[in-house]
């Protein structure tokens, strides 16, 4: 029943050599690879205008400017992960570059930052997707987070399914975001041209004097738009999942990426700066804007339709990146290894169900407010940029090839903007991204132990010729045993075609109950050794522990190995399991922690 149900959900699984398949084309990258940096439209001029909304409403004809500046550094940011792509045709992106550029330190921060930034990007994609939703039918507010789980779950299914099955869903939802934004803008910008906007929109010049402005809060406001920018990284970890040739098809869709992203967000935010939209606790930017242009008609809710959407399918570039940042990680021994197995529709199913569980916790944690995520979420991403621009400046430096001055002055453009929002972002910030400062060291220790413990595995499983292996001269099997049952005949019998060294142990509580069994088993098999021990406090694990060490002593004595033999029966319907006595699971799980003790099963399954 659980493999049909599993079948349902994902689908039957895919060969091995079907993986040239689940490779994407253009088309189907821009849609699963942008959706995060595309949806940051709806958003990110919102985050503009709630910083200079402390000001006055006057104040809002800065947010052109600061948009002007976020273009500019997503210019700068296009062009430096472009020559990534290039050099990196691996993927990996920030991790890579940083790791093999800057040291290992470096690489463990950017990949650390990144991972965290993926969870981030579900949790914050998926809270500001229900936001839309709940701006447009408000009566669904209070059912915000539970809304919220039920669509991380939704994608995190859609994603176990396959990349390419994923992709081809997201597709259209995703365009269809595209069209709807350019038509909201192109509809707004004609009106605007005809002087067919309401009266009651007034919004003030650009250049009007604004009491109480500072460089402090401008900066914030900066900083604060730059959350517009996260997912520009995306396309680089992923290089990989391209059809062939890789390198060059991701170079495309970045520059397509940054194109689209660059026309939407500097529409939306002339349109907010034109109709003087106000930022909302209970309607977003986005939606004030579409009820400005088209009043609360189809169209409407078309854009917030859209808008919900894309927001949703935004964390697919989460789905997209995590899972292949974890791999490399994984790969390089830092993360365990499960996250390099992939599952059966070929994903990387580990990594696929670690970022749904982790966002579902996060938006709980956060009631499914963005405000809460968004600076984590931008500092997450600014920590990998500054980095990845830096080891790239390394790289030329060190490198020298044809052009590499052209090469080193854009990546220094873009490390220095890059580090100069960072800064910004921990300056008037600081007291909702301090987190990062305890929360990112910890990642990394994580990471340290965890390749230390698999060095030092792969130490010990190491062969060196010149130490030979222990020779084994036999074997000593203990068989415990709880009665005369078809059980324990099965057992010893299999320790007879095995050794004639066999200890069947029996743990008795009383003498009667001993000196009977002795008399039973003396009749029933006489030529196998039985050992009772007495138990004073009805326990049997430790009478049997005390006896094993002592007859692996004397074996090790003579190079014989130790195996406890445990007698298992299987029921036929698993609920009848919680019938029995599972004294055989306790004895096993104590055992297993004994360095030289085999512990082997033997299973006896009912008919019945």
């Amino acid at each position: 029943m659980l493999s049909s149900f599993k079948r349902l959900l994902i689908g039957r699984p895919l060969k091995s050599t079907a993986l040239g398949e689940q490779k994407l084309n253009i088309f189907k990258a821009l849609a699963i690879l942008s959706s995060d940096a595309l949806s940051s439209v709806a958003y990110g001029t919102e985050q503009i205008l709630i910083v200079l909304s402390t000001i006055s409403i006057i104040a809002f004809w800065y947010s052109v400017p600061i948009a002007a500046g976020v273009l500019f550094l997503l210019a700068a940011l296009i062009v430096s992960y472009r020559q990534i792509i290039y050099s990196y045709p691996h993927g990996g992106g920030a991790y890579i570059v940083s790791k093999e550029n800057l040291g290992e330190k470096a690489g463990l921060i950017a990949g650390g930052s990144l991972l965290v930034d993926y969870i981030l990007t579900v949790a914050v994609s998926i809270s500001a997707g229900t936001a839309a939703i709940t701006s447009a039918i408000p009566t669904l507010h209070q059912h915000t987070v539970l809304i919220a789980c039920i669509l991380v779950v939704f994608i995190t299914i859609l994603n176990l399914r396959g990349l390419t099955e994923s992709a081809t869903i997201l597709a259209y939802p995703v365009y269809l975001f595209v069209v709807a934004i350019f038509l909201l803008i192109g509809v707004g910008a004609y009106k605007i041209l005809t002087g067919n906007v309401s009266p009651t929109v007034h919004h003030a010049p650009i250049g009007a004097p604004v009491q109480g402005i500072t460089l402090f809060l401008l900066l914030r406001a900066f900083a604060s738009g730059c959350s517009a920018l996260t997912g520009v990284e995306a396309i680089s970890n992923a290089i990989p999942n391209f059809k062939d040739p890789a390198p060059k098809n991701a170079a495309k869709t970045l520059i397509l990426m940054g194109t689209l992203l660059a026309l939407l967000f500097a529409g939306i935010t002339f349109l907010a700066y034109y109709y003087g939209i106000a930022p909302s606790h209970d309607e977003t930017v986005v939606s004030q804007i579409a009820k400005e242009t088209f009043g609360r008609n189809y169209l409407y809710f078309f854009i917030q339709g859209t808008t919900a959407v894309i927001l949703v399918l935004a964390a697919n570039t989460g789905y997209s990146a995590f899972p292949l940042l974890a791999f490399s990680l994984a790969k390089d021994k830092y993360m365990p290894r499960m996250f390099t197995i992939r599952g059966d529709r070929l994903g990387y199913s580990n990594g696929i169900v670690s970022l749904g569980a982790a966002s579902i916790l996060l938006i709980i944690a956060s009631q499914g407010k963005t405000e809460h995520l968004i600076p984590l979420y931008a500092v997450g991403v600014f920590i990998p940029f500054t980095l990845s621009q830096t080891g790239m400046i390394v790289k030329w430096f060190r490198e020298r090839p044809a052009g590499w001055l052209a090469k080193l002055s854009a990546n220094l453009v873009g490390a220095l903007i890059t580090l100069t929002v960072l800064l910004i972002f921990f300056i008037t910030k600081f007291g909702q991204v301090w987190f990062v400062v305890i929360f990112l060291p910890l990642i990394v220790l994580l990471f340290l132990r965890i390749n230390k413990h698999y060095e030092a595995v792969g130490e010990q499983l190491r062969l060196y010729p010149d130490q030979l292996a222990i020779p084994i001269e036999g074997n000593v099997i203990i068989v415990p045993v709880a009665g005369i049952t078809k059980v324990v005949e099965n057992s010893i019998n299999y320790a007879k075609s095995l050794t004639d060294q066999i200890f069947a142990v029996y743990v008795s509580f009383d003498r009667e109950d001993e000196k009977r069994f002795e008399e039973k088993w003396e009749k029933w098999q006489p030529d196998v050794r039985l050992v009772t021990l007495q138990s004073h406090y009805r326990s049997v694990l430790q009478p049997l522990s005390k006896f094993i060490d002592t007859v692996e002593h004397k074996a090790s004595e003579n190079n014989y190995r130790v195996t406890v033999l445990i007698p298992q029966f299987v029921t036929k319907k698993s609920w009848h399991n919680i019938l029995h006595n599972q004294s055989s699971l306790l004895i096993r799980t104590y055992l297993i922690f004994k360095k030289k003790v085999i512990v082997a099963t033997l299973p006896y399954h009912f008919k019945k």
